[in-house]
């Protein structure tokens, strides 16, 4: 008997990705450690930057939720609950839970304020006179992946209403004389073709990290990325058997990540370093030296360590820092090179 999971459409396996590397990592990091604060990913046209995105998502574990909550509420975390199931459990109600799959959600161009933040259900209140809430999509989002393609495309403001509700964790709304907050908490991932222009510095900055892709160009790749990607479209289920063990590998690494994370020390010496860095970069404010922190820690949970080295830093320092510049228009050097080259004096 076929299941409903049968019938879901399968999603390109992560581990089958060939190169992109600077992408993989920077999405990674983000689902061990989702206070990095999202990634901007901008890149040439089909380079695989939604397939990657969407398999992702396919690595996470389940999370717990309150059932038919539609904020995807969590049943013990005050953070990631609504005020209505917090009155429940103070009341001394028992919730009943269940499991699903981590949200990922596509955010689509012309979606409006009210797609996006949640509105007054007006049916309701004209059937029924009363004034009810219907959650947008930052409710659908909450401890998932908010998606958001050609983000460089997408109204100004509604980018600062993205980015304020993944800062702050919630999404007020108030709408006709109701006022409701509910938690938002998503990984924020943007992406976007340079040649259709470039998002304004000041959101830029907000975003955590700042992958760039480009075009593979070494020609054995090139045939090795069609032939995986026919050969998915002829038989999914087929290429996600055969990568079924490193599938469950990297879903195994990044559980073991998230629950070391908070071990993770970075001695004070490194931090100085670090600040440095942003320092003699010129970096506005002091967002850079957090992710970096942050990113570091991430990347050694990923690698099984308790401590964070200067390699760790190292690997992780351009996807943090190169998008947080200052734009000099008679500048010849590449914005990650630049990084590179002030952390190697620093460090070395």
């Amino acid at each position: 008997m076929s299941t409903i999971k049968d019938n879901i459409r399968p999603v390109f396996p992560f581990t089958a990705i060939v190169g992109q590397e600077e992408m993989k990592l920077a999405l990674i990091l983000n689902m061990i450690d989702p206070k990095i604060g999202g990634v901007m990913i901008m890149g040439d046209r089909g380079t695989g930057k939604s397939t990657t995105i969407r398999a992702i998502a396919d690595l996470l574990p389940q999370i717990s939720v309150v059932r038919d909550d539609a904020f995807n509420s969590h049943p013990t975390d005050a953070e990631l609950m609504t005020d209505m199931v917090q009155e429940l459990i103070n009341s001394g109600q028992s919730l009943v839970t269940s499991l699903i799959d981590v949200p990922m959600i596509d955010l689509p161009l012309g979606a409006t304020e009210d797609r996006v933040c949640g509105t007054i259900d007006i049916e309701k209140a004209l059937n029924e006179g009363v004034k009810t809430f219907e959650p947008g999509l930052l409710a659908k989002a909450n401890r998932g992946i908010l998606y958001v393609d050609e983000v460089n495309l997408l109204d100004d403001h509604l980018v600062d209403i993205l980015l304020d509700s993944a800062a702050s964790g919630w999404n007020t709304v108030e709408r006709e004389g109701i006022s409701i907050r509910h938690p938002a908490r998503f990984v924020l991932v943007g992406s976007g073709n340079p040649e259709e222009g470039e998002l304004r510095p000041q959101l830029l900055d907000r975003f955590g990290m700042h992958a760039e892709i480009r075009t593979v160009k070494d020609p054995s790749l090139r045939v090795q990325i069609v032939e995986q990607r026919s050969q998915f479209d002829q038989d999914p289920y087929l290429c996600l058997k055969e990568y079924e063990n490193q599938q469950n590998q990297l879903k195994s690494e990044i559980v073991r990540a998230q629950s070391i994370l908070d071990d993770v020390i970075i001695d004070f010496s490194l931090r100085m370093k670090i600040s440095q860095v942003c320092g003699q970069l010129d970096v506005d404010g002091l967002r850079g030296d957090i992710v970096t922190n942050r990113a570091a820690k991430a990347f050694a949970a990923y690698k099984g360590k308790l401590n964070v080295t200067s390699d760790d830093i190292e690997e992780v320092i351009v996807l943090c820092l190169r998008h947080r510049l200052r734009k000099d228009p008679l500048e010849t050097i590449d914005s990650g090179l630049k990084v590179r080259q002030v952390v190697s004096e620093v460090f070395n």
